[in-house]
C-alpha cells in the first residue's frame, strides 16, 4: 500500500526538481532604458522683415452722385430718350424727357406782349413828365408838385415794366423746363414715368446716378486706425467674386466721415473708383456695378523688423512654442504688433529663436524633444 503512494510522489518530486533546475539555468535579463518619444512637428523659420501692413474691410458700391429726376412743370410727356430705360446710359446734356410745351409758348407770348405794353407806357409817361417839367419851367413863381410833374405815374409805369419783365423771365423758364436734359454722364436706375402720361409739377420721373465715379464706404475699427495713414489718401485694392472669377479694381480713399458710428464703433472711410463702367475706355476687365459687395485691401503703414507668422501659432497669453537648440519645445511670450484673420506680426519676443512650431499640440510640455520639417516660405 505504501509503495502505491511513494511512486507518484517520487515522480512529482523529480519533475519539480527538473523544472527548478531549468529556471535557475535561465540568464537574468538586463535592464534597458527606453528612449523618450520624439514628436514630429512642422516648424517655420524666424525671419525678420520689413513689411507694409494691409487692412481689410468690406463694403457695397454706391453712386458718388445720385439724383431723383422731378418735373418742375405740368403737362403731358410727349417724348422720351431711347436711353430713358432702367440701365440706360446717357451723356451730360442729352434730352431725357420732353413735356407738351404749347401752353407755355402761349404764356411766353402773352408775357412778351405785356412787356411791350409796359415799355410803351413808360415811354408815354416819360414824355408827359418831360412836357410837364418844361411847362412848369415857364412859371417860376409857382412851385410844381410831384403829381404835376407826373413823377408817381412814371414810377408806376417803370414798376409795371419790371413786373412784366420778371413775369416774362418766369414764363421763359417754364418753357425751358418742359425739356429735361441730363445733368451729368450717368445711368437710369429706375424709370417712373413714360410717354403719354400726364404729370404735374413735382412728379418723380426717374432715379439716375453719375457713372464718372462710384464710392465704397469701408468700416474701419478703431484698433486698425494706427496702421493706416488716412491723411495720405492711401490706395485700395478691391475684389469681388463674379461668377467663377475673382475680379479686381483699384481706388483711393478720398475722405473719412469724421465721426465714429455710435453703435458699431467704426470710422467710415470712403473709397472712390473712377470710370467704373468703362465709359471712358477699358479701365477694368469687368465693370464695377452699383450694388456690388467688395472686399478691400487698404495699403497701410510700413513697419520694420517684424516676424510674420500664421495666427494659428498664437496661444493664450500671447505664447508661441519654439524649437530650441537641442530640438526641444519651449514656450515664448511675444509682443504682437498687429493680428488679422490669418497672420500675426511679432515685433519682440523671438530674439535668439530660429524655429517656431506650427503644429497644434495638446498640452505640450516644455523640454519635449521633437523632430521637424521646415515650412517653405516661398509659397507665401
Amino acid at each position: 500500500m505504501l509503495k502505491k503512494f511513494l511512486l507518484p510522489l517520487s515522480i512529482v518530486a523529480i519533475c519539480l526538481a527538473a523544472a527548478l533546475w531549468m529556471v535557475l539555468q535561465k540568464p537574468t535579463p538586463g535592464l534597458i532604458n527606453p528612449d523618450p518619444p520624439v514628436l514630429l512637428v512642422d516648424v517655420i523659420e524666424v525671419e525678420k522683415q520689413n513689411v507694409r501692413l494691409r487692412v481689410e474691410a468690406n463694403g457695397t458700391v454706391t453712386p458718388r452722385t445720385e439724383t431723383t429726376l422731378v418735373s418742375e412743370v405740368s403737362g403731358q410727356i410727349m417724348e422720351v430718350s431711347e436711353s430713358f430705360v432702367a440701365g440706360g446710359f446717357f451723356a451730360s446734356g442729352d434730352l431725357l424727357v420732353r413735356i407738351d410745351d404749347r401752353n407755355y409758348q402761349a404764356e411766353v407770348r402773352r408775357a412778351e406782349a405785356a412787356v411791350a405794353a409796359a415799355r410803351t407806357k413808360v415811354t408815354q409817361e416819360q414824355g408827359l413828365a418831360d412836357y410837364a417839367r418844361r411847362t412848369e419851367d415857364t412859371r417860376p413863381d409857382q412851385a410844381a408838385t410831384d403829381l404835376a410833374l407826373r413823377k408817381p405815374q412814371l414810377a408806376e409805369a417803370k414798376a409795371n415794366l419790371v413786373y412784366a419783365l420778371a413775369d416774362l423771365e418766369k414764363r421763359q423758364g417754364d418753357l425751358e423746363r418742359t425739356v429735361l436734359v441730363a445733368p451729368y454722364d450717368g445711368m437710369i436706375r429706375n424709370k417712373l414715368a413714360d410717354v403719354g402720361q400726364f404729370i404735374s409739377a413735382g412728379t418723380r420721373l426717374a432715379e439716375i446716378f453719375a457713372v464718372d465715379a462710384v464710392e465704397v464706404r469701408l468700416p474701419l475699427p478703431d484698433r486698425e486706425l494706427p496702421f493706416i495713414d488716412l491723411e495720405a489718401l492711401p490706395e485700395v485694392q478691391l475684389s469681388a467674386q463674379i461668377g467663377d472669377q475673382l475680379q479686381h479694381w483699384q481706388g483711393r480713399i478720398v475722405r473719412t466721415e469724421g465721426v465714429f458710428d455710435e453703435r458699431s464703433r467704426v470710422l467710415y472711410a470712403v473709397v472712390r473708383i473712377e470710370d467704373p463702367y468703362n465709359r471712358r475706355g477699358s479701365s477694368w476687365e469687368y465693370p464695377l456695378r452699383i450694388g456690388t459687395f467688395v472686399t478691400a485691401q487698404i495699403d497701410g503703414r510700413a513697419v520694420e523688423d517684424v516676424v510674420v507668422l500664421p495666427r494659428s501659432v498664437l496661444r493664450n497669453g500671447n505664447l508661441v512654442w519654439v524649437v530650441g537648440n537641442n530640438n526641444e519645445l519651449l514656450p515664448r511670450k511675444v509682443s504682437v504688433l498687429r493680428a488679422d484673420e490669418n497672420l500675426i506680426y511679432v515685433d519682440s519676443g523671438l530674439e535668439g529663436v530660429n524655429l517656431v512650431c506650427l503644429t497644434s499640440l495638446d498640452n505640450p510640455l516644455p523640454g519635449t524633444i521633437v523632430r521637424f520639417s521646415t515650412e517653405d516660405r516661398g509659397s507665401d
